[in-house]
């Protein structure tokens, strides 16, 4: 990742300085040189020395230029050749001293260190916040408080930065670099409280300040004492600088692999943007629930409803890593379930019914909730596969209980919920009869309260049992099928959606497009439920997207 970090203190006698900078040099392109021949040995070990003695020519001839400074505006010896570290993958050496190496950027650096401590502040003068331009970058800065028993109001105040060029990428990164940023001022801030405490406990200072007489020709002196104490000795860490520039390292390497750009074929599926706008959403979520005080066990509870939903919308693929027996794909289902059962809890599905799969065998119920939701777009998924009591319809379409679980009757009774019982074969053991012959060990009993028909339609689920029925197509073909239907739908949910959400067409105006969109006919009213519950899985990007347009075409006739 083309950026820096750097840690910033505002000095009582200086003002804003940069203490840490840690930047990434990626190697350059190969030369003919290096091309025609081997490389001589311990060229590398000397070129990390010249590298170093560079480091320390610039930095001494910046701090000439700048003056002497305390020692709180001082990390490292004006001698010390700095840290260096080198990812063997990439090639990528990680360099950190008190200044950039560059004077381009130890300028863009000095005017973030300064804007991070005096202006572009959030309220309460900790936390994160985001500011910048073209010409001099943009920043992510996180300001935070050191406990100093000597110092004015007995803190010193402290900003991380993070200096790129790229405001699209630091601001995707925002969740990311506050979560872990958080973790590094926690650290230094818990071990500085420590140090505290016990220059505290030894001589008390604000009983020592309230008893000393005031004196404005003193008082200059007493700041100039108190105002150069570092960080290391806040902290009492013997080894902080070398901590921050391993720690520092590791977020630039690790932030710059964290996104990766995809070669696309077309257009981005609702499915993409809505996977996109979820790992946003739960990046997001986790950032906030970890930085809120007191929010213990519900942090914890909310941050296991997150894992819940990341792990539900795994790929296929993870069928192979769930424990015993387990469906393998909807045919399998269809197979073990019979047709009419299928069918029936397929139609279910699709409708946006509760479907609830109470058992003894989460890795079982799990795969065939796994198998289930490849009927529908990822934004209609929602799915809790395992839970010792009953959650509502609102909060997931797709439940797994245990087999002491009691439904309420007010869920029995409904007609837009499904119950499938699993019951264990009593005498049958895995190891006689197979993982796969889940017949033989189970009984699958479905429930319902709903009187409508389910042999009619929709017309998705027909065409899909004639492909499941055919058994010429494999299972990677009936999948490539089912995906071409539900992209299918889903242009037919995005012409319907914007016919009558968007444009407020009438009921007749309505009648006539579901007519041309092929819907009318038999198994009319299924196919109508179906686009209307697919209509609430589309992405808000696509939702915003037509809002915008409809607006901007609002505005244009009285322009």
């Amino acid at each position: 990742m083309n950026a820096l970090v750097a840690l910033c203190h505002f000095c009582e006698l200086h003002g804003p300085r940069t203490l840490f900078c840690t930047e990434a040099l990626h190697p350059p392109s190969p030369s003919p040189s290096s091309q025609a021949g081997p490389s001589v040995p311990g060229e590398r070990d000397r070129d990390g020395d010249r590298e170093g003695e560079g480091l320390t020519m610039r930095a001494n001839s910046s701090a000439t230029q700048r003056g002497e400074m305390c020692e709180g505006c001082r990390s490292l010896p004006a001698s010390h050749p700095g840290f260096v570290s080198i990812d063997d993958e990439t090639g990528i050496r990680f360099l950190s001293h008190q200044h950039p190496r560059q004077p381009q950027l130890f300028s863009v650096v000095r005017q973030a260190c300064v804007r991070s401590l005096s202006c572009e502040v959030c309220p309460g003068r900790e936390g994160p916040i985001f500011f910048g331009d073209e010409q001099h970058g943009f920043v992510f800065s996180h300001t935070f408080f050191i406990k100093d028993s000597l110092a004015r109001g007995f803190q010193r105040w402290y900003s991380i930065v993070m200096v790129a060029m790229d405001r699209i990428y630091l601001i995707n990164s925002w969740p990311f670099l506050l979560r872990h940023l958080r973790l590094t001022i926690q650290s230094l801030q818990s071990t500085a409280l420590k140090v505290f405490d016990n220059e505290q406990g030894v001589c008390p200072q604000r009983a020592v300040r309230m008893n000393s007489v005031f004196s404005p020709a003193v008082f200059p002196h007493q700041r100039s004492g108190n105002a150069a104490r570092s960080l290391t000795s806040l902290t009492q860490h013997p080894n902080l600088w070398a901590s921050l520039h391993s720690s520092f390292s590791w977020l630039l390497k690790a932030c710059g692999s964290r996104l990766t750009e995809k070669l696309l074929e077309g257009a981005p599926t609702e499915d993409t943007l809505v996977l996109i706008e979820r790992q946003t959403e739960q990046e997001e979520e986790m950032s906030c629930w970890e930085g809120a005080e007191g929010g213990g066990s519900k942090s914890q509870r909310h941050q296991s409803e997150i894992e819940r939903a990341r792990d539900f919308l795994c790929d296929e693929a993870k069928l192979d890593d769930l424990p015993g027996p387990k469906f393998r794909s909807l045919r399998h289902l269809r197979q073990v379930l019979g047709a009419a059962e299928f069918r029936q809890l397929a139609w279910h599905v699709l409708m946006g019914n509760q479907v609830i799969l109470r058992g003894a065998d989460p890795g079982l119920i799990q795969s065939a909730f796994t198998v289930l939701k490849s009927l529908l777009p990822v934004g209609c998924v929602r799915s809790v596969p395992h839970s010792a009591q009953y959650e509502e319809a609102y909060k997931c379409n797709f439940l797994g209980l245990s087999p002491d679980v009691a439904i309420p009757t007010h869920v029995s009774s409904s007609e837009f919920s499904v119950l499938v019982d699993i019951t264990s074969e009593r005498g049958c053991q895995i190891s006689a009869v197979g993982e796969d012959n889940i017949s033989s060990l189970y009984q699958f009993t479905i429930s319902s309260a709903n009187t409508q028909p389910t042999d009619r339609g929709p017309s998705l689920l027909n065409k899909l049992e004639v492909a499941l029925s055919n058994e010429n197509l494999s299972v990677d073909v009936v999948s490539h099928c089912l995906l071409c239907l539900k992209e299918e739908w889903m242009n037919k949910v995005k012409v319907l959606f914007k016919f009558s959400k968007v444009d407020g067409r009438g009921r007749e105006d309505t009648q006539k497009v579901l007519a041309l969109l092929g819907t009318t006919g038999p198994g009319e009213e299924d196919n109508v439920r179906l686009l209307k519950f697919w209509m609430t899985g589309l992405s808000k990007t696509y939702k915003s997207h037509l809002m915008t347009a409809v607006r901007g075409g609002e505005r244009s006739p009285s322009q």
